[in-house]
């Protein structure tokens, strides 16, 4: 007689995220390319031989961005027993930015500049032209979803879309998304490439101020989500996310535990960061 017995682990995939850590670096860069991929969007593929051994294996990974000041002179510290080493002047302005795609073989790295405001990282990128140098450091750590869940819901704004495009990338066939994308206007939608199967919902500011409108947690409200275990991925403004959190495990049954919502920036502040966990 065969025995059809199985343990809960047998049939139980795995969804335990997983911590990587990674080498602190500072690299000196140089712009290669400049692209205007959306009236609001600009990509910028940087080039040199200090990106050997970059690793960014989380769709949602940050690396710090260092800015050169007015005169084009780019600071950059180095690393001593206690952690970073400034060298003397101050520190030059810097932004956490997602790596859009590294290329280890060209030894390429773009980052999408999402153009928000007259912030130090929009005035680098609109005015960004081939031999600008730039300043990455990191990533220090990674994040690792795993990808077996019923289905997998991405929502953010232009801020998210580097990190929504690397999730779909990774998505194997057969894996079910769902994803809810705002930017201001028709115009600035961007083409995904993914093997899953993608429901896409973009919504649009039409003029509003970005951080203001309700945009995407009015949709979500409305949305019919289809049944199942689902890892839901937030990225937008803090407070909104922070909603858009609080919305999916109080209202529509998402696991805490598998909620992930990050405040990529907040209105009336600089260079932040916020994870929402509760």
């Amino acid at each position: 007689m065969t025995d059809f017995t199985t343990t809960s682990a047998s049939i139980t995939p795995d969804r335990t995220p997983r911590r990587v850590r990674h080498e602190l670096r500072f690299r000196r860069l140089a712009v290669q390319t400049v692209q205007r991929l959306t009236p609001h969007l600009i990509r910028i593929t940087l080039a040199g031989d200090d990106l050997e051994g970059f690793a960014s294996p989380g769709f949602d990974d940050h690396a710090k961005i260092f800015f050169p000041d007015a005169a084009g002179q780019l600071a950059l510290p180095t690393m001593g027993p206690d952690g970073p080493v400034w060298p003397a002047g101050g520190r030059p302005a810097m932004r956490d930015y997602t790596p859009r795609r590294h290329d280890a073989r060209a030894n390429t790295l773009e980052l999408d500049f999402a153009l928000h405001d007259a912030g130090p990282a929009t005035q680098w990128a609109e005015r960004a032209r081939p031999g600008d140098v730039l300043g990455v450091g990191g990533p220090r750590g990674s994040f690792i979803v795993p990808t077996a869940f019923d289905w997998h819901l991405l929502i953010g704004d232009d801020t998210a879309l580097p990190a929504i495009a690397r999730r779909l990338a990774e998505l194997p066939a057969g894996a079910r998304v769902v994803v809810l994308a705002e930017v201001d206007s028709e115009a600035d939608q961007v083409p995904f490439e993914t093997q899953a199967e993608l429901t896409l919902k973009w919504v649009h500011r039409n003029g509003a101020e970005p951080g203001l409108s309700p945009v995407l947690l009015d949709t979500l409200k409305a949305m019919e989500l289809p049944a199942g275990d689902f890892h839901a991925w937030v990225g937008c403004e803090s407070a909104i996310a922070k909603a858009l959190r609080a919305h999916l495990v109080g209202e529509r049954g998402a696991n805490p535990k598998w909620t992930r919502a990050s405040g990529y920036w907040r209105r009336g502040a600089a260079a932040t960061h916020d994870t929402h966990d509760e």
